[in-house]
């Protein structure tokens, strides 16, 4: 549809609050990190305290009067403050990392959720490894985000900012020339914020495409393999992996400058500080121990302004995950259960099928149609075929009934209701669906024929089996219907494929069956006995057969010639042979052929 295609916008303030809304549900989990946090910076800044008493205190004194007391008692209390730390730094950790993988899984869920209901039309507009990329390697950079760099920004802006102020409560003059070093430091930060920000976007899309292409090329390996393509892949794909090196680069240039700078900038003035604090000492203005304590958290507010600025590229690099996977949301589905005049399907539902003056044409083909004014009528119970040349229509019109896509004119009815007044759900509970190409998804024979009815008795799925002549070759295999089929049905023939699909959908005991090419995968034998499984199963419902070998639908009630998206005649084999010179001349290829096979043979 027109404005499905994912596209690049701003971060915006409305973005950032949609990922804040994920974190809202979880304000107990917030609040214990939080807490530990506090705590661990708390502690942290305390331990600068702690090693002023030791040297004031403990080392001064005990110079004076020999005694370890003294000593012994700050030492103590100095490592009491770390076991502190150690145990609030694993609470932080625990509950910032938690929060994490709770809000990563959230999200993920809800764009699969989201992407599922999407129309097909969609998935036409953009590549689906591309998504794919986006609800996994750009959920990932959230998490470690917010399960690790959000928590290092809150707790060096903590430290940051505690650590000046004991800086004032220990020297106010040195902690002036603290003051002098802040915007040198804050404007290397906003100069190169901005680059970085723009870089991690590019440097995610770039990823992105690396990871598009090995995923298509290794899910065709066998065609890759076949036509010796493997020289040709291995140059594009260093092009598509050197693309995201040089992007990769220019934003690590762009940190590294970031980083350094500030670095420079934040250690420089610690060693000014050091020699204005020394001559103090020297002069007897202030202790060793207050210069300690200072030098202390000049470290702790420098390295916190360091971490922070290393930390803003990371956040950046989140903020463009973060765009990627709202693009995601914010994709329309433009077929939806109607919000007014919505219409249920009776729980009994006869079959009736009628086209209105059905126009349609593709989204990505918006000037040719893919069907033009088609008028057909289909009663309960009969058996229509659609036959035609290659882009005809006839796949298209099932797209239609399915509603996969809504006519650009005309409508469809299913027992006297339009089908856009109807939830798309309670509309496919009607069709039972066999495609050309079987789909099996990864799990059990079992999962896969239960597909469409979860809840059917393995009484009934073994009868489904049966029916489709698919019993036999199931109980065959080492664990039967038990046993685990690989991607898309890997290790079965076509021929067994077919015949899975087949029984999932005679399990389904739909009303309405869209059988398109169903029997194409499978040898004669094969053929023969689940052609006298759908001719049962067609009994008494009705059926759309879509076929290029005219032998399997001469016994339909009505034969469809499709020509170009036009309905170009409609009847029986033997009528359209004498009165349709398109369906004539594909019979007589047909049959021509499969005479001189025989005669071959």
């Amino acid at each position: 549809m027109p404005g499905d295609s994912l596209h690049t916008p701003p971060v915006t303030r409305a973005s950032v609050m949609t990922m804040l809304a994920y974190l809202r549900p979880y304000r107990r989990q917030i609040t214990y990190a939080l807490g530990a946090l506090l705590f661990t910076a708390a502690i942290t800044l305390s331990i600068g305290q702690g090693v002023r008493l030791i040297i004031d205190q403990g080392l001064d004194q005990g110079l004076k009067t020999g005694s370890t007391a003294q000593l012994r008692h700050y030492v103590q209390l100095f490592l009491l403050l770390v076991i502190a730390l150690a145990l609030g730094t694993f609470a932080r950790y625990y509950w910032v990392t938690w929060l994490g993988e709770r809000v990563v899984a959230d999200i993920r869920r809800q764009v699969f959720n989201h992407l599922i209901d999407l129309h097909p039309g969609f998935f036409e507009s953009n590549r689906g490894l591309e998504i794919q990329s986006r609800l996994t390697a750009d959920t990932t950079l959230l998490q470690a985000v917010i399960g690790s760099s959000v928590s290092v920004a809150l707790r060096n802006l903590i430290m940051m900012f505690g650590g000046t102020v004991w800086l004032f409560v220990t020297n106010a003059k040195l902690s002036a020339l603290v003051l002098i070093c802040v915007p040198l430091v804050v404007a290397p930060i906003i100069l190169f914020g901005r680059r970085v920000r723009g870089l991690s976007r590019r440097s995610q899309d770039s990823i992105a495409d690396v990871g598009v292409y090995v995923g298509e090329v290794l899910g065709q390996i066998k065609t890759v393999q076949a036509y010796n393509h493997q020289a040709l892949d291995k140059i594009r794909f260093k092009e598509v992996v050197e693309q995201a090196f040089r992007v990769a680069k220019l934003r690590t240039v762009q940190r590294g400058l970031l980083i350094t700078i500030v670095i420079t900038l934040v250690l420089g003035a610690v060693g000014m500080m050091l020699w204005v604090g020394g001559l103090d000492v020297i002069a007897g203005r202030i202790s060793a121990g207050e210069l300690a304590a200072f030098v202390f958290y000049s470290v702790i507010v420098g390295t916190a302004v360091g971490s922070v600025s290393e930390v803003i590229g990371e956040l950046q690099r989140a903020a463009g995950a973060a765009e990627r996977i709202l693009e995601l949301l914010a994709a329309r589905n433009e077929i939806a259960a109607p919000t007014q005049h919505k219409q249920r399907l009776p729980t009994h539902i006869r079959g009736a099928i009628e086209l209105h003056n059905v126009t349609f044409a593709y989204p990505g083909r918006p000037d040719v149609n893919a069907l033009e004014a088609i008028n057909l009528a289909i009663s309960p119970g009969t058996t229509l075929a659609l036959v035609g040349p290659s882009g005809a229509g006839k796949s298209t019109l099932i797209d239609l009934l399915l509603r996969f896509f809504d006519c650009n004119e005309g409508y469809i009815s299913i027992d006297n209701l339009d089908i856009r007044t109807l939830d798309p759900a309670d509309l496919r509970r009607c069709f039972a669906l066999v495609s050309q190409t079987p789909a099996l998804f990864y799990g059990t024979i079992e999962d896969n024929l239960r597909y469409g009815k979860p809840d059917a008795s393995q009484a009934e799925v073994e009868a489904a089996a049966h029916a489709a002549h698919a019993h036999g070759f199931i109980t065959a295999l080492p664990n039967g219907y038990q046993t685990h089929l690989g991607d898309a049905g890997s290790g079965l023939s076509g021929g067994q494929k077919q015949r899975l699909a087949i029984a999932r959908a005679i399990l389904v005991d739909a009303p309405i069956l869209l059988l398109d090419e169903a029997t194409s995968a499978l040898d004669a034998e094969s053929e023969r006995m689940v052609q006298q499984a759908l001719e049962r199963l067609m009994q008494g419902r009705t059926t759309l057969v879509i076929a290029h070998r005219l032998a399997t639908v001469q016994n339909a009630d009505r034969i469809a010639v499709l020509d170009g998206g036009r309905l170009a005649a409609l009847g029986q084999h033997a009528e359209l042979i004498r009165s349709n010179p398109l369906y004539a001349r594909l019979a007589r290829l047909q049959f021509e052929r499969h005479d001189a096979g025989v005669e071959n043979g």
